[in-house]
């Protein structure tokens, strides 16, 4: 499924126009990047929760050189599925 897929389920499901349900998923995914941004948390029970985590600047090897280059510091973003995610898909 991609972005695309999601609008078009929202607007069936939701009965609300294509475009409706697209300003309501930006709006979703705006809202989730604004935490993360801010360091919080998003967790929606049953989903999951979306994190970030800190990994901080490291020495790595160039496969192809074997010369060791330094990998800059970067903040990830996590996500661990719900329960009820989890048990909706085994």
């Amino acid at each position: 499924m991609n972005k695309t897929d999601l609008i078009n389920a929202v607007a069936e499901s939701a009965g609300i126009t294509k475009a409706q349900a697209g300003s309501a998923v930006d709006a979703v995914f705006s809202s989730i990047e604004a935490t993360l941004k801010s360091g919080d948390k998003a967790a929606f029970v049953g989903f999951g929760t979306f994190s970030t985590a800190h990994k901080p600047e490291r020495e790595g090897r160039n496969p192809s050189t074997g010369k060791t280059i330094k990998i800059a510091a970067k903040t990830s973003v996590k996500f661990k599925a719900g329960k009820s995610l989890t048990d909706a898909v085994n």
